[in-house]
C-alpha cells in the first residue's frame, strides 16, 4: 500500500500559499511541497495530491490519500467530480487542477480518508508544515490556473 499524506494553506484565501505531501511505501518515504505567489487553499489542497500522484512510480498498488480537505474528499469519494465533468466544470471552481487530477485518478484509483486537520496525526501536521513553509517563500511562481480564471 502507498499511504499518501496531504495539505495546502494559503494566507489570505487568496494570497501567497503552498502544498505539502508525504508519500510513503514500505521504508520509502518523500517530502513534496511548493508555493505560489497567488492561490487558494482549496488549489492547493488539490495540488497536493496531484503533485504526490505524479510521483507515484509503481503501477498496480492500492493508494490511500489522507487529506484534512472535505472540498478534496468529498469531490471525489461522493462522485461530485464526475457530475462536474460531465457538465463540462460549469460554474466550480478550479476546473484546470481538476481536469489534471482526473488521469490520476483513472490510472490509480486512490482511495480518500478524511483525517481531522491540526488533531496530532504526525503525517498530517508534517504536510501542514511544508504547506506554510511554501506559501512563506521568496520569489514565489504564479498560480497561472488561479491568475487566469481571475481576469
Amino acid at each position: 500500500m502507498i499511504s499518501i499524506y496531504t495539505d495546502g494553506a494559503a494566507k489570505g484565501n487568496p494570497g501567497p500559499g503552498g502544498y505539502g505531501a508525504v508519500l510513503k511505501y514500505n521504508n520509502h518515504r518523500k517530502e513534496l511541497s511548493g508555493g505560489f505567489r497567488r492561490t487558494t487553499n482549496n488549489r492547493m489542497e488539490l495540488l497536493a495530491v496531484i503533485r504526490a500522484l505524479q510521483e507515484i512510480k509503481l503501477t498496480g498498488i492500492p493508494v490511500q490519500i489522507y487529506s484534512d480537505s472535505k472540498y478534496v474528499v468529498d469531490s471525489v469519494e461522493k462522485g461530485w467530480l464526475w457530475g462536474w465533468q460531465k457538465k463540462g466544470f460549469k460554474d466550480k471552481k478550479n476546473p484546470d487542477l481538476w481536469l489534471r487530477y482526473i488521469p490520476l485518478h483513472l490510472k490509480y484509483k486512490p482511495k480518500f480518508i478524511w483525517v481531522k486537520g491540526h488533531a496530532g496525526n504526525i503525517e498530517n501536521e508534517r504536510c501542514d508544515v511544508l504547506a506554510v513553509q511554501a506559501a512563506e517563500g521568496f520569489n514565489l511562481p504564479a498560480d497561472t490556473g488561479y491568475e487566469e480564471s481571475q481576469k
